[in-house]
């Protein structure tokens, strides 16, 4: 199998190669030159526990690791880090499914790939006899940091860096950052949004050229951080299919609170390798970016940045959708280059109406503010005691009865958004937001956020947006 560039078809690599380089040199995202089928069978659906088949799926897109080196990733990855050795948890509420994905180390559905891209990432350093240090350079928007700096943490032979909006984050987001131990970590702040932080780590990776180290990425850019997410959407059908909610072939419509648009992607990729997907609903927030491109067929940067209850989705530039664009399109890379220059550029680009026709095939959207998503935090706790956070009430305001709801994180890292929802007084102190809330509810804070308040702050810098590349620079 080899990985291309969507911006360049004839730029290809292994996928060892792929993981390392984490964005291709002409600044394009790798993609597989073809998807391949999982070939599972319902008797695969319902015996194989999620590291199995998370092995599996990954042995399909990255075969050159071999499945025994990946069986090792998988195991070592997720460990005894997680609730249950099932990683994750399919709740029925009502008429539709929650897919509980924020079982680990930092209660965010980001600790399913970032517990396993480091070993993959070593492993693809062995692989290809490579005894460079990995600089994992990494912008985000608030869960993505916390679950990449634990995963890479003294990991040897890597250096982590992680750059998040000062503004952009929750309070407890921050803190999870701002605490990070590890000798091998970087955390800073800055001057800027999300897209700012994202577009700054780009020019890193164009700017710096350096044969001293290698510099990879721990976003969803990186085809190593894209393909374990594969796994969930496979897994969350075999529990269906078990408990008796369908039947094998039966197709499923998955909901996905999505700004980067990388969760959903790897449900689309999910649909490509045989996994029965009706629909994949795009679920925003008020930065409507993703929700207009569906409607119009136009991708428009050009607007204010709303700051919002589910923060993670506050994005305008939506990376992965690079890579639907460059499949819908037939691998078309020269419109691919043409409409990310455009977007860079000019702020915006517009896609063909019978492109537009294909991906509108596969995917739905809708958008909910944050009245609405309260307004279903609301009465899903009132109605089912379901407590959800804001980015999965996002997505539940868009679903329809009977889909699967990717729930991506834990309501107590967004306790204040919560507690208002409730029509709860909401304390000033983020970690006292988190007590009100688990005694309102009677549910326990997590272990994993319920000590951060007596953590040392360790990482306290802050820079302008134009700085990232210099202060990449200097730690390298």
């Amino acid at each position: 199998m080899r990985y291309i560039s969507t911006r360049d078809k004839n730029c290809f690599v292994s996928p060892s190669q792929a993981i390392l380089k984490g964005l291709a040199d002409d600044g394009g995202l790798f993609v597989p030159e073809a998807i391949p089928s999982a070939d599972f069978s319902a008797e695969d659906y319902l015996s194989l526990g999620y590291d199995e088949m998370a092995s599996r799926l990954l042995y399909k897109l990255l075969p050159d690791l071999g499945l025994d080196s990946i069986r090792s990733c998988v195991s070592e990855g997720y460990g005894d880090k997680f609730d249950s050795s099932e990683r994750v948890a399919l709740e029925k509420v009502g008429e539709r499914f929650f897919l509980e994905l924020y079982h680990g180390p930092t209660c965010a559905f980001k600790d399913m790939a970032l517990c396993v891209l480091p070993r993959l990432i070593t492993a693809s350093c062995a692989l290809n006899g490579e005894t460079r240090e990995t600089v994992i350079l990494t912008a985000t928007s608030g869960d993505t940091g916390k679950a990449a700096l634990a995963g890479f943490a003294d990991v040897p032979g890597t250096k982590i860096i992680v750059f998040y909006p000062e503004n952009g984050v929750s309070k407890v987001q921050k803190a999870q950052m701002q605490t990070q131990a590890g000798t091998n970590v970087y955390v800073c702040a800055i001057e800027g949004n999300f897209d700012d932080a994202q577009g700054g780590v780009k020019r890193a990776f164009e700017e710096i050229k350096t044969d001293e180290v290698i510099l990879s990425s721990a976003n969803s850019i990186n085809v190593g951080r894209l393909a374990p997410q594969v796994a969930y959407y496979f897994y969350a059908y075999g529990r269906l299919l078990e408990r008796g909610e369908i039947a094998y072939g039966d197709e499923v419509s998955f909901t996905v609170p999505t700004g980067n648009f990388g969760d959903i992607f790897a449900g689309w990729l999910a649909k490509q390798m045989g996994l029965p997907v009706a629909r994949l609903r795009c679920a925003s927030n008020e930065n409507r970016v993703l929700t207009d491109f569906f409607e119009t067929g136009t991708y428009d940067r050009r607007r204010e940045l709303i700051l919002t209850d589910s923060p993670s989705m506050d994005i305008l530039v939506s990376s992965n959708l690079e890579r639907l664009i460059f499949y819908a399109s037939g691998m078309d890379d020269a419109f691919v280059r043409k409409a990310m220059k455009s977007l860079s550029e000019d702020g915006f680009y517009t896609v063909p109406e019978d492109v537009m026709a294909k991906i509108r095939a596969d995917f739905d959207f809708g958008s909910a503010d944050d009245s609405r998503a309260g307004e279903i935090i609301a009465s899903c706790w009132n109605e089912y005691r379901y407590l959800m956070d804001t980015h999965t009430a996002v997505a539940a305001a868009c679903s329809r009865p009977a889909d699967v709801v990717l729930s991506t994180a834990s309501a107590f890292k967004f306790a204040p958004a919560i507690l208002e929802a409730l029509g709860q007084l909401v304390p000033e102190s983020g970690f006292d937001a988190m007590k009100a809330l688990a005694i309102c509810t009677g549910k326990s804070v997590p272990a994993a956020l319920a000590g951060l308040e007596a953590l040392p702050l360790l990482h306290r810098d802050v820079i302008i947006k134009d700085r990232i590349t210099e202060y990449v620079k200097e730690r390298i």
